[in-house]
């Protein structure tokens, strides 16, 4: 009898310890898959974060590159500004428009027509289009009652604009 208990003993431990080996086996199969599983979820977050890293870095470059450009044109502009506040500086318009004032609207008409025609041009815009109405009828009525009788140009930007009257 003590065989036959020693036996059931025996067998029941082995049967635990089969049990347990199995129930071991699974859950570490299982913690395996899940693993691989995450594993899989993880590599395609690294890959979406590293595009995105490169994208930003390529961006960057762009920006950097843009950014250096806008601080070029923005020293010519302060330049250009410096220089117009130099020039104005010099010139006495109130005395000019006392004087002669039919000439120093003829000169701020062709002004006006050549920073037009540049503001369009550098816009994108046409450049070659007839100038505003309202600037092509100052013009005309400056070209007829001209009081410069000399036959000089009395634009003092250095640059001619002709405004042409659209039928």
């Amino acid at each position: 009898m003590i065989k036959l208990y020693g036996i059931i003993i025996l067998v029941a431990v082995l049967g635990g310890v089969g049990y347990g080996a199995k129930y071991y086996y699974d859950t570490t199969q299982n913690t395996i898959a899940q693993l691989r599983e995450n594993n899989a979820q993880l590599e395609v977050a690294v890959d979406t974060a590293q595009q995105s890293v490169e994208t930003l870095q390529k961006d960057m470059t762009k920006i950097a590159t843009l950014n250096k450009g806008l601080q070029e044109d923005l020293q010519k502009a302060e330049a250009y500004g410096d220089e117009l506040r130099q020039k104005l500086s010099k010139l006495d318009l109130i005395v000019e428009a006392l004087k002669d004032s039919k000439s120093l609207e003829g000169k701020m008409n062709g002004t006006t027509a050549k920073v037009w025609r540049d503001f369009m041009d550098d816009t994108g815009g046409n450049a070659e289009r007839p100038l505003p109405q309202w600037l092509q009828q100052s013009k005309a009525r400056t070209d007829s009652q001209d009081s410069n009788q000399s036959g000089e140009s009395s634009d003092t930007s250095g640059s001619t604009s002709e405004a042409t009257t659209t039928e």
